[in-house]
């Protein structure tokens, strides 16, 4: 035992018992010796006890040693030590009397100390472990939150030194990271570790404290233990259910009996949170890969922005690169919510007026008093609230492509003027007499059939036919059949990411009704759906209720066999209620031999379920009368 000398700034001097084998010195509460107001750092030094003697090691810069200016020394017999403010004498011997006045400074008491100390121990531990949970949690960096932990466990332990071990691709132990006491990285190329020591933890994937490697009879003959003299040493394993992912490795190769089953509890609970850590990096890994692999396959089911490799839509890919080199008009026809915009800016970036603007109108979602100026422009003073002069969607749309987007919305009186436009390539602004000449392309899309509009006198052929140069029509989301899951899927990962959310998928069953959903709101619709699941789903697959995708909503495909058993069942009940409940009327009526009835009745009843098929309906034979 030691002991040191304190004498703190202003304050009477003192005699601290030094009798551990690693003693810290900071500012912080949770140190063997702690002063806070002596100008120290939160951990500035550490005495270990060691084979040749005390020494003392600097984890801060300001440390001298009888004048000088130390990193680490042994210490000799009436050395004195300057930390910060904070001045010790270190002696071997029993010191002489001092008297020690009171103090408001925290003093190391000499009764109960080891219980306080144990105490204190104890708490720094569930504080560092709560600081790291904190951090996992939060998502910081894999590269941070390793440091963190190594770091943590080499100042709860005692450890001069601290790696993390992972399994490698050959399934080899490779050192992924390694720090030092003093909070630094150190070179995992030279790493001092134990490969038997390592060996032992990996076989038996079980923690093991080693107090003196040297002279443990279980290591003492393994080379690495001899090259390196290696003394305390104590590795865990990191595990995932069953498989192991590596180790966390701390030593310390100048004290020994450094490690006891403390410390060992202490760095078990790191090492679950260590595994808990890379099984989320190594799962955020898999699903990179996985968007990866979605990229690439989508890339070659897709044309541009626009995703799907039905026979359908690959029709429209071979259509959509025969228009775009020309400047020929284009109606683009389809439901709600199929793509149509997506489509028309298909074919204006794989045109010649690609560098030019792409303009947009909703030709239903702008007032008739609006809809001309809006198209055509204004003149100052044309109407009342015309104070200047503006452009309209067709000069905007100059030496590039106009995109009318639910042509059969547009007002007759406007029809015309459209008309003249396409086919002079000429524009008047509402109250200018000047007309003005534009170079553009039209594309234009409808929902509505308009042949059936042009029946009805709501839309003029001539207009029809100048936009019908060539026609697209693009099929509804419920007959793209494998489209549907590849373009669900697509949608998930990009508003996963816009909503910084990482998940896994859909679930089997999400799929399966998502394939089989009527979709009447198409692509939107779907893609809605999947934005309101990405916020609201709770684990790390989207469910067919995180989708409101009901039973009622979604036709169960059966079995044939299983699809057959079900409709008679229904039909025999449904007859049986309208022949109230008379079994020998219902087979009479269904031309069925009673006991059919019967039996269906006893399946009904019957607490195990039927097996499914078909229910046997047996002829009724007219010699034969119905039995009641």
């Amino acid at each position: 035992m030691a002991t040191l000398i304190l004498e703190p700034p202003g304050q009477a001097k003192r005699s601290v018992k030094v009798h551990k084998a690693l003693t810290t010195i900071g500012a912080d509460a949770e140190n063997d010796i702690a002063l806070g107001r002596a100008g120290l750092e939160p951990t500035h030094a550490q005495i270990t006890k060691e084979a040749d003697g005390w020494w003392i090691s600097a984890l801060a810069k300001d440390l001298t040693i009888n004048g000088r200016r130390e990193k680490r020394r042994r210490l000799a017999e009436g050395d004195v030590l300057r930390l910060g403010e904070l001045t010790l004498t270190f002696l071997e011997s029993d010191p002489p009397a001092i008297s020690q006045p009171p103090s408001d400074e925290p003093a190391v008491p000499s009764r109960g100390h080891k219980s306080v100390t144990a105490t204190r121990e104890v708490v720094t531990a569930y504080r560092r472990i709560y600081e790291f949970s904190v951090k996992l949690m939060a998502n910081a960096g894999t590269g941070a939150l390793v440091e963190t932990l190594l770091d943590s466990v080499i100042e709860l332990t005692g450890a001069d030194k601290g790696f993390l071990v992972l399994v490698g691709d050959e399934q080899r132990p490779e050192v992924a990271a390694a720090r030092g006491v003093e909070r630094s990285n150190l070179d995992p190329s030279v790493a001092e570790l134990s490969d038997s020591i390592l060996k032992r933890v990996f076989e038996s994937k079980k923690p093991i404290v080693v107090a003196d490697a040297l002279r443990d009879e279980a290591f003492n003959a393994s080379a690495s233990v001899v090259n390196l003299k290696l003394l305390s040493v104590m590795c865990c394993p990191l595990l995932l259910r069953d498989e192991i992912l590596g180790a966390i490795y701390v030593g310390n190769n100048r004290v020994a009996h450094v490690f006891d089953e403390a410390a060992l509890e202490v760095m078990s609970v790191f090492a679950a949170e260590a595994s808990l850590l890379l099984s989320q990096e190594r799962r955020a890994e898999e699903l990179r890969a996985q968007n990866q692999r979605l990229e690439g396959e989508i890339d070659h089911l897709r044309f541009g922005r626009v995703i799907g490799a039905c026979d359908s839509m690959k029709e429209i890919y071979k259509r959509i690169r025969k228009v775009a080199t020309t400047d020929v008009a284009v109606l683009i026809t389809g439901e709600t919510g199929t793509g149509k915009e997506l489509v028309a800016r298909e074919i204006h970036e794989n045109s010649r007026r690609a560098r030019g603007p792409f303009v947009v109108i909703n030709c239903g979602a702008i007032p008739e008093n609006l809809l001309e100026s809006e198209l055509f422009g204004h003149v100052r003073g044309a109407f009342t609230g015309a104070v200047a002069t503006k452009l309209g969607k067709f000069q905007a749309a100059n030496e590039g492509t106009l995109f009318l987007d639910e042509i059969g919305e547009m007002p007759a009186l406007l029809q015309v003027k459209i008309l003249r436009a396409l086919q002079e390539h000429v524009v008047m602004k509402v109250g200018d007499t000047k007309p003005e000449r534009v170079d553009i392309r039209v594309l234009a899309a409808t929902n509505r059939v308009l042949e059936e509009e042009i029946k009805a006198g709501r839309f003029r052929d001539d207009l029809y036919y100048r936009l019908n140069v060539v026609q697209l029509h693009l099929p509804p989301l419920r007959e793209r059949g494998d489209d549907l899951p590849i373009i669900a899927k697509y949608l998930l990962g990009k508003t996963a990411k816009e909503q910084g959310r990482t998940l896994q998928g859909f679930s089997k069953a999400c799929l399966a009704a998502i394939r089989v959903y009527p979709w009447p709101g198409n692509i939107r619709q779907l893609e809605n759906r999947i934005k309101k699941a990405v916020v609201l789903s709770d684990g790390p697959l989207i469910s067919a209720e995180d989708m409101d995708l009901r039973a009622e909503d979604v036709e169960e495909i059966l079995p044939l066999a299983d699809a057959r058993a079900r409709f008679e069942t229904r039909y025999i009940q449904e007859v049986l209620d309208r022949c109230g409940q008379n079994r020998t009327q219902t087979a009479r009526v269904l031309g069925v031999d009673p006991r059919t009835i019967f039996r269906h009745l006893a399946r009904l009843q019957s607490p195990i379920p039927p097996e499914t098929g078909e229910l046997g309906l047996e002829a009724a034979d007219d010699d034969d009368p119905p039995r009641p």
